[in-house]
């Protein structure tokens, strides 16, 4: 059954265009990416929008129709009820660190080291840290600005007070 264009389109746009699982969007694909059942169809999920995910073509393959059929078996991340943070840190070298059994089996399950996410999260936080850097360079900027303003008023006081000793000096060698 198909999902319906207008669902879709939600879809799409509560997830900023990007995989809910992995965060690649449509721009780092250069392409739309797929709807998928957080519940597959084949296992009782409906098109509900609580039921659909925005998510990239491989985590979509790596998920399948995945779905516990037993209490004791693994679950997979629901990234529309609850944060990434609550299932995983990432490290320093960009990997992800599983934080709970949920996290565990998502991480494997999905595969969500793969070395070009890694890649991605790392050139992510590069382009973060650029920001950071140019905010703060142009933070500097203004005040430099304001420095130079302030700087300029006191040369121009200054001038005026160098005027008026000038002039009170010619008043005083007059008399």
């Amino acid at each position: 059954m198909a999902i319906e264009p207008h669902l879709r389109e939600q879809v799409r746009q509560r997830a900023n265009f990007a995989c809910e699982f992995c965060g690649i969007s449509e721009t780092d694909t250069g392409a739309e990416l797929t709807i998928d059942h957080f519940r597959p169809s084949s296992k009782g999920g409906d098109d509900s929008l609580d039921n659909l995910l925005y998510s990239c073509i491989r985590c979509n393959q790596y998920k399948l129709d995945y779905w516990p059929d037993h209490p004791d078996e693994p679950t997979l991340w629901n990234p529309r009820l609850e944060p990434a943070s609550a299932h995983f840190v990432e490290l320093d070298d960009g990997t992800l660190h599983p934080l709970t059994e949920t996290g565990i089996f998502t991480l494997h399950r999905l595969r969500l080291n793969r070395p070009p996410l890694v890649e991605h999260r790392l050139q992510k936080r590069r382009e973060q840290e650029k920001q950071r850097l140019l905010e703060h360079y142009r933070a500097l900027t203004q005040l430099f600005e304001q420095l130079l303003a302030q700087q300029a008023s006191l040369v121009e006081e200054q001038h005026e007070l160098l005027t008026e000793q000038r002039e009170l000096l010619r008043r005083l060698l007059q008399e």
